[in-house]
């Protein structure tokens, strides 16, 4: 008999009274994956959920040192890196994750833009997994002020004032980040309470369902796949898809401990309000394409401030990558869409130029 129908072990018997494992076994087993010659790109989900669980474990263990004051939180870092043991690498590999997950959510995003991923009934999917790169950038700006350095506290000043540049709400906006009127020991709480307890719970949340819908739904294969009529192919998840997923894991895990050993984290100087903000001070990759975007534009356009402008021109931009799947009528019939593959393709390059323009203009000056 198999293992499905003849579960081994007392203890297996026991769960599977009580929450049904054989029901979740079953299920396991019957989940195939496509395979054909984009089957590379269903790895981004699983590597970016990796790096995520990566991020909630090392945060974890940096919550037992960490002390969300003006006055404490450089020094309980400081102490986290010289003298608690391994301190300094538990710092690093969370820092590295940040930067790898969300690079991970950002191919994985536009490789399902470009593979058309989002065609129905997979609308919420795309709608999830957009709000979870926004929770990611989030997570990115919150954590960046933690450890109350010199580079981190004059980023974060200009980035509320950006924030603070929103129309109609910008005010209200920026005095709800900073705790008031100007960066202080306050924002520094907010940021850590927004960091900790909110963003995580929003994003376990969207994540559960991310995960229900993708089980409910399964991987979508590319509509030029599915018109070259060629014979559907596929894997099944447990234990093909499943031992390549772990591979790539380990991967990812190795490549962490190589760049916390060899660039871990610094913490430079602590932050001193009264002091002029240093030379060369930029935010994170991430952001850099939008922060160069607005630094480009004039003063006014159109009677407008540029800034302004250029705050809502990101807005309306998030606002149609969201409505994708609604606008994008000919992928939703099984039509060609070559539209929307090159508006995918500009905001990819858009990002990538603007991104490097950001730190060669920052390099030469």
């Amino acid at each position: 008999m198999s293992a499905i129908q003849r579960p081994p072990g007392r203890l297996w018997e026991w769960l599977d009274q009580r929450v049904g494992l054989a029901d979740l076994e079953k299920l396991a087993h019957k989940k195939q994956v496509p395979v054909h010659r984009y089957t590379l790109w269903y790895y981004l989900g699983g590597m970016t959920l990796f790096l995520f669980i990566t991020q909630v474990s090392t945060g974890i263990l940096l919550l037992l040192y960490y002390r969300p004051s003006a006055e404490e939180a450089y020094e309980s870092v400081q102490f986290l890196m010289s003298e608690v043991q391994f301190g300094w690498l538990v710092r690093s590999i969370h820092a590295w994750a940040a930067n790898l997950m969300i690079f991970t959510l950002f191919v994985h995003l536009f490789s399902v833009l470009l593979l058309k991923a989002y065609r129905p009934p997979r609308e919420v999917t795309w709608f999830s997994g957009v709000a979870l790169l926004g929770l990611a950038l989030g997570f990115g700006f919150t954590g960046y002020l933690l450890p109350w350095n010199e580079l981190a506290y004059f980023a974060t000043k200009v980035g509320t004032e950006i924030t603070g540049s929103v129309p109609v709400v910008g005010h209200f906006l920026g005095r709800l980040l900073r705790g008031g009127s100007e960066v202080t020991g306050a924002t520094l709480t907010r940021f850590y309470g927004i960091h900790v307890a909110v963003l995580p719970a929003l994003a376990g949340g969207l994540v559960g369902l991310h995960l229900y819908l993708v089980q409910r739904h399964g991987m979508s294969v590319p509509p030029g796949v599915e018109r070259s009529g060629a014979p559907a192919r596929v894997m099944p998840f447990v234990p093909n898809f499943l031992l390549r997923d772990l591979v790539g894991w380990l991967s990812v895990l190795a490549v962490l401990a190589a760049l916390a050993a060899y660039f871990p984290a610094e913490l430079g100087k602590k932050a001193d309000p009264f002091l002029p903000a240093p030379a060369g001070i930029k935010p994170e990759w991430y952001f850099m394409f939008m922060f160069q975007t607005l630094k480009y534009l004039p003063s006014y356009v159109l009677g407008i401030e540029g800034e302004i402008v250029g705050i809502v021109g990101f807005g309306l931009g998030g606002l149609f990558l969201l409505a994708i799947p609604l606008l994008d009528r000919r992928t939703a019939r099984g039509e060609p869409s070559r539209l929307f593959t090159w508006i995918g393709v500009a905001i990819i390059v858009y990002m990538v130029v603007l991104t490097y323009l950001g730190y060669t203009a920052s390099a030469t000056k």
